[in-house]
């Protein structure tokens, strides 16, 4: 597993700076940053993730979009990060609330890579998973 490349979608630069670190910590390789949706979705077609790591509120465009947009050309294991609730999105995934531990951040990661985005966890407080499906 930890040879997957991660995309890290992060509007935030010091957060997506402290998630690339904490993922190359844990000896994941992350391939990029991207800041915007549109930026996450020519990254993802320049560097062919195997996982994403996605911040849902981004100042330019959101998460659920460019991973929508994403997807339609493959599948790729998401964890999405957010503050706020998330209501809508492209397909079953696993939701982590911030603040994170790292310890919530490999479990919700072995989980999507896995192909377990709804599996219960054991520290339901910082990590919650939701399962949101599109219509059609």
């Amino acid at each position: 597993m930890s040879d997957l490349k991660v995309l890290v979608v992060e509007d935030d630069a010091l957060i997506g700076m402290l998630l690339a670190e904490m993922l190359e910590d844990m000896g994941f390789s992350v391939c990029a940053i991207a800041a915007t949706e549109d930026d996450a979705v020519a990254e993802a077609r320049r560097c062919k993730p195997g996982l994403m790591i996605v911040d849902e509120q981004l100042r330019e465009g959101n998460g659920s979009s460019a991973v929508r947009r994403i997807l339609s050309s493959g599948s790729v294991p998401c964890v999405f990060i957010s503050g706020a609730p998330i209501r809508s999105g492209p397909s079953a995934k696993k939701v982590l609330r911030k603040p994170f531990a790292d310890r919530d951040l490999l479990s919700a990661i072995r989980d999507v890579v896995a192909g377990k985005e709804d599996a219960p966890h054991a520290n339901a407080g910082s990590l919650r998973a939701e399962t949101i499906r599109t219509p059609g």
